[in-house]
């Protein structure tokens, strides 16, 4: 592809491509490409001019060469891509918000004055219907007071202030539709499935591929803790299936053969084969978007709040203006009250800063599925983490099998490998990375494997009883027993590491021992969150008291439990609520699922398996725990502008009220200074909280 480089810095280039303009599609493929290459840190396509501005962290010249390498006619871009992009929706609003600024101010210059006084009164009956039409709920909404300040003002034959008026509404209902839009879908692509790998089922088993590769009739396996990826019917197996990303529903649903599934939804108990019927692009994302629409969560307790103050003032702006006129017997002091409402204010302000505050923590690779989230977590008292996988290191490793029985480490290692590759833990991914590291091909061994929930594995493997896990799951609920010649050789086994215990036929055959190292950041994350206001920080894990004394000692933190179980984690969590406490719960794995979902806000590490993504009101994509220190500020300065917008609004709106029952602002001042601080606050709230 021929470009042309327009401007650079360092880490920065903008180049032309040699064409007027771009299609959305073609702005879409080519910003797809770029990000899809080592280097490219950031990427922004601009279709009206063919402009792209590229950040980067790799050489200039290898930037250069990948966009020379471009071309439009070989590049396969997922539908998934276009389905979700909101480049056609921003250019929608932008042009909508431009043709109406042209075409007002171009009726004042072109059109006489009859004429456009005929067009401001055919327009004010449109104002007066949608006054009327809140009636019918009996309930009096800033929609009447709108239409009441419009129809005052031509009766009045004050007919420059009733453009104006009805001008400064549809630019702020377009922004506020506009920024809600745009935060919702930004919300909604970081919530649609991001699914690389699948497992097929053939003839000759199960094999592992590219979920880009499979096609409709396709056989598919899912278990537990992983999300359904395509559309379709159930052919074998039986689960209970979480259903809320897709119908809002809050139990899981039982699901059995013959019934149909949900791409995006995900089993939490039992596992499923099902018959593909849709592969990608088929409109998940606008099933996504619709939910986000129509769930209150978007809302937090603040803004509920400032929406049922907005409606209630109603009436009392109305009365304000019925008093005036009486008393006064003027109509110009009346209609200057009906110009000045809170409703509008309100209504536009609050929900585009928590949107806008949404949006922005996406910037930093955080998820959240509503304001209410983002309140709870700035009012959070108490916060605890899981520690596999979210203290310590999401990528574990295996530093050596200890073998206690007759076959070799490596065979043992590759008989744990087939067994674990199945599931989505951070351990299991260290025990088939190590065996993928050595070459040992592990073939399915096994029969149907079960997971049980923080215990680990259990299956058969050459018709004996195989089980993989923790010590309570295999020695205490196994019954495992330890060779008489192989015991001192147990109890001798290293405390520094994690165990992960594999036997058969009721015997101890190996422990694999899991090196788990501790975050590097979790010590400075930690001390930064007791200095943002966190009074209680919390660990708890499954490992025994030793391990978990010593990741807690070198983390900083004093308050830690031991060898819980997933009842245990919720089980803290709901103790501490009743006590008055607002909880966080961060963790990664399913057994961290009953906690997150009892939490205030729980938040999944997005390495983790899919159930806690799924069941977790935010979800952290990058490796790092600072994201937590981030969204904590973010929330806390969310709810500081919400209080301040709060504050502006009833003070400034209230003095002009004041000044126009003194008489002293005319109505055609009232509405420019009320409407363009409507405007005002609403472009402040959607700009950036951090710096």
């Amino acid at each position: 592809m021929k470009y042309t480089i327009k401007h650079e810095l360092k880490n920065r280039i903008r180049i032309h491509l040699p064409m007027k303009r771009l299609s959305f599609k073609q702005a879409d493929t080519f910003e797809y490409y770029l990000k899809t290459h080592d280097g490219v840190d950031e990427v922004r396509v601009y279709e009206r001019t063919a402009d792209a501005v590229v950040f980067f962290t790799c050489d200039r010249s290898r930037i250069l060469k990948i966009i020379k390498a471009f071309s439009f006619d070989d590049i396969q871009v997922p539908d998934r891509v276009f389905e979700s992009s909101g480049r056609e929706l921003s250019a929608k609003y932008y042009d909508r918000i431009v043709t109406t600024v042209i075409l007002h101010y171009a009726k004042r210059i072109i059109l006489p004055l009859s004429i456009r006084r005929v067009f401001d009164t055919v327009k004010t009956v449109g104002y007066i219907l949608r006054g009327l039409k809140t009636l019918k709920n009996r309930r009096l909404q800033v929609e009447m007071l709108d239409a009441a300040a419009i129809t005052a003002a031509v009766l009045t034959g004050d007919y420059n202030t009733a453009s104006n008026v009805m001008f400064l509404l549809k630019i702020g209902d377009t922004l506020e539709e506009w920024t809600h839009k745009r935060s919702v879908d930004d919300l909604a692509r970081r919530m649609s499935l991001n699914i690389d790998k699948v497992w097929l089922l053939t003839n000759d088993g199960e094999v592992q591929t590219d979920s880009s590769s499979i096609e409709c009739g396709d056989r598919v396996v899912v278990r537990m803790g992983n999300m359904i990826p395509f559309d379709g019917e159930v052919i074998m197996g039986e689960a209970m299936v979480n259903q809320a990303s897709m119908t809002g529903e809050s139990e899981a649903v039982r699901k059995e053969t013959g019934m149909s599934v949900f791409a995006g939804t995900v089993v939490e108990e039992g596992d499923l084969t099902i018959r593909v019927t849709q592969t990608e692009g088929c409109g998940r994302f606008d099933k996504i978007v619709k939910m986000i629409e129509e769930s209150e969560k978007l809302k937090s307790s603040l803004e509920s709040k400032a929406e049922r103050l907005a409606d209630k003032l109603v009436p009392y702006t109305l009365l304000a203006a019925g008093l005036t006129w009486a008393i006064s017997r003027n109509v110009t002091k009346a209609v200057s009250v009906l110009m000045v409402d809170y409703s509008c204010a309100l209504k536009m302000s609050m929900p585009i800063s928590v949107l806008s505050a949404i949006k922005e923590a996406s910037e930093y690779n955080i998820t959240v599925k509503g304001g209410k989230f983002l309140e709870a977590v700035a009012d959070a008292d108490t916060i605890v983490f899981d520690k596999t996988g979210t203290i310590t290191k999401a990528k574990p490793t295996v530093v050596r099998v200890v073998s206690f029985c007759d076959e070799s480490e490596d065979e043992l290692l590759r008989q744990a490998a087939c067994l674990e590759e199945h599931f989505p833990h951070s351990v299991a991914r260290a025990v088939v990375d190590c065996a993928l590291e050595k070459g040992l091909s592990h073939d399915e061994l096994h029969t149907n494997v079960e997971y049980i929930v923080a215990h680990g594995i259990a299956s058969q493997i050459d018709g004996e009883r195989a089980v993989i896990g923790s010590y309570h799951f295999v020695f205490e609920d196994e019954g495992v027993t330890i060779a008489d010649d192989k015991k001192d050789g147990f109890y001798s086994l290293p405390d520094e590491y994690s165990h992960l215990y594999f036997a058969k036929n009721g015997e101890l055959s190996a422990c694999i021992l899991i090196e788990d190292p501790m975050r590097k950041e979790t010590g400075d994350v930690v001390r930064r969150l007791g200095e943002l206001g966190f009074e209680h920080i919390v660990m708890m894990t499954g490992d025994s008291e030793r391990t978990a004394a010593r990741i807690a000692s070198q983390a900083g933190i004093t308050e830690y439990y031991a060898e819980v179980l997933p009842e245990d984690k919720a089980g803290y969590v709901e103790r501490a609520k009743a006590e008055g406490h607002r909880v966080i719960m961060v963790g990664d794995g399913i057994n961290d699922s009953p906690a997150l979902s009892a939490s205030d806000a729980g938040i999944a590490i997005s390495d983790g398996a899919e159930i806690a993504r799924q069941i977790a009101d935010i979800t952290i994509g990058s490796d790092n725990l600072e994201s937590i220190v981030i969204l904590r500020e973010i929330s806390t300065l969310l709810m500081k502008r919400i209080r301040f917008n709060y504050r502006t609004i009833v003070g400034f709106n209230t003095a002009l009220i004041g000044l126009g029952i003194a008489g002293v602002m005319p109505p055609a001042t009232s509405a420019m200074l009320h409407n363009g601080s409507t405007v005002a606050l609403g472009l402040k709230s959607m700009t950036r909280l951090k710096g």
